[in-house]
């Protein structure tokens, strides 16, 4: 399974970023092989539609689950329809690290 973890910056010692479609990059975990890649968010920049841009974004590299801060009103929605699952994480300052050490 891919996970995709909204992140401030593009190393495991990066905050996760409280703002999903907003986030500057993701992190993508690979459950099977424990491989870690980030991307780039190229939504994060857009005037308005960020969050649905971001999710096919994640919908291209074969995301099954996101982690966030916070996910859009229109966000759920588009994720739900494609069957990814969302974990929101609240309060408290968390690393990619600390989310992937919960998935291995």
């Amino acid at each position: 399974m891919k996970v995709a973890i909204s992140a401030t910056g593009d190393t495991v010692e990066s905050s996760v970023d409280s703002r999903f479609g907003r986030c500057s990059f993701f992190a993508i975990f690979d459950t099977d092989t424990h491989n870690v890649k980030f991307i780039t968010n190229t939504a994060a920049e857009s005037s308005q539609g960020a969050g649905p841009a971001a999710v096919q974004l994640l919908a291209g590299n074969q995301v099954q689950q996101v982690v966030s801060g916070e996910f859009g009103m229109k966000v759920k929605p588009l994720l739900e329809q494609l069957s990814i699952k969302m974990l929101n994480l609240q309060n408290g300052q968390h690393t990619i690290l600390d989310v992937l050490k919960q998935f291995k």
